[in-house]
């Protein structure tokens, strides 16, 4: 895959950036000749459901022979996919300008997202189905309710797709990703709160360096749902209307929760409520934990006027590994998500100077919930990132005298580096 494209930097600002430092490498192929090399690649998206499916349904053939299979979700999200990750590596290959438009009108890549949605809910029920099983062992239905929760916790990431589009079918269809967990309030959210504040102290869903995701995820849930309560809010008083309405798109996607928890417990049993309750649960922390990974210690400065700059490929942490991002639907190439919102998932691009984490989202998130972990993995990258200096980072404010007198002598040496580095002939002749 690799060895058809080359990493070029452009001569010219891109429109998102606004400087040749976060232009994006392009292919070397012209636009006309170009053929999207992981186009049936992409499929691994909406298979992802069809695995915890098909898992699931080997356990309700033989649940003793086939035990294993009732924690299929977590050994994909956090052994199998992190494995492979780092088995074939990365990919910054980028799909041509000239090719972008070609590809977001090809509606190949629109019913593929579409196609999680289907076997998402019939997995869902078939999770509910067997932890409602008095027979069902107590191990068993902790792992089919953590197999169920993480492939939700990837259709968040369908709905985030989805959400992006502007017309009612595609908002419709987010929705009704997102129903399993309960977590409707993100479509509104995500897209009018998160997007204008991102990489800012004032976003619920960016993290701050020194801040463990355990103290995150209380702050961007209770942030989250009060963000998208005030957005709703805004929006219908500009029509005239108040918050109890039918126009109201977080109680029409409250009502698609209820409406389906409600389904799946006539149908299921009493017994199926701590399943749905605990696999929503589960699978809108695994959202949370990529919010945590996907803007840590970032900001945004302000100009002389006190607004904040432009949202660039800077304030994203991204990750070329491939299946993580054939999986997620390239979610990991966050800057250019967040330069262009609406811009399709195969046409997102690699950025040069945009900052990388160590790993896949997949491999990130076991070290997002070990704080001594990922405060040794990521806390030097930022302040890398930043070339030494401090005051650049998105701190947080209980830790920040303190990780600043920790960091003082590494910051130093990375400035006084960066200083003699950008000094240098060969720093100047680029």
């Amino acid at each position: 895959m690799n060895a058809k494209t080359r990493d070029n930097l452009h001569s010219q600002a891109t429109q998102t950036a606004g400087d040749s430092a976060n232009s994006p490498a392009t292919s070397s192929k012209p636009g006309k000749d170009w053929k999207d090399p992981k186009r049936y690649l992409w499929l691994m998206g909406p298979a992802l459901p069809g695995i915890g499916l098909a898992a699931l349904a080997g356990y309700a053939v033989a649940p003793k022979k086939l035990r294993s299979l009732a924690w299929t979700g977590p050994a994909l999200v956090h052994g199998v996919i992190p494995a492979l990750d780092r088995a074939i590596g990365e990919d910054k290959s980028n799909p041509p300008e000239s090719a972008v438009k070609t590809l977001e009108q090809d509606k190949y890549y629109d019913r593929i997202v579409k196609a999680f949605i289907p076997t998402q809910y019939a997995m869902t029920f078939m999770g509910a189905w067997l932890a409602s099983r008095k027979n069902t062992p107590l191990s068993d239905k902790i792992g089919i309710t953590l197999t169920v929760g993480a492939i939700n916790g990837v259709g968040i990431n369908t709905a985030h797709e989805l959400g992006h589009k502007s017309n009612k079918l595609n908002k419709f269809m987010a929705m009704a990703a997102l129903a399993p967990t309960g977590y409707t309030h993100f479509v509104v959210e995500h897209n009018f709160g998160h997007h204008k504040r991102v990489a800012t102290p004032e976003d619920p869903a960016s993290s701050r360096m020194g801040e463990s995701f355990w103290k995150f995820l209380p702050r961007t849930v209770v942030g989250g749902i009060k963000s998208a309560v005030k957005i709703e809010k805004a929006r219908l008083a500009r029509k005239g209307k108040g918050f109890w309405t039918l126009d109201n798109e977080l109680l029409q996607g409250w009502a698609m929760s209820a409406g389906f928890f409600g389904a799946t417990t006539l149908i299921c049993g009493p017994r199926a409520v701590p399943f749905l309750a605990a696999q929503a649960v589960y699978g809108a922390s695994l959202l949370e934990t990529v919010n945590y990974v996907e803007h840590y210690g970032l900001l945004r400065q302000k100009d002389s006027k006190g607004k904040y700059q432009r949202t660039q490929p800077e304030h994203s942490w991204n990750s070329n590994h491939i299946v993580t991002n054939l999986f997620l639907y390239q979610l990991q190439r966050h800057s250019d998500h967040h330069a262009h919102p609406t811009r399709s998932f195969q046409a997102l691009r690699h950025f040069e100077n945009a900052p990388q984490l160590p790993g896949g989202y997949a491999s990130m998130l076991l070290p997002a919930y070990l704080p001594s972990w990922w405060y040794e993995m990521m806390d030097k990258r930022v302040i890398d990132h930043y070339k030494g200096d401090l005051s650049k980072i998105n701190w947080d404010p209980d830790r920040k005298e303190e990780l600043m007198n920790k960091y003082a002598d590494y910051a130093a040496a990375v400035a006084a580096e960066a200083k003699a580095q950008k000094g240098s002939p060969s720093e100047e002749a680029a």
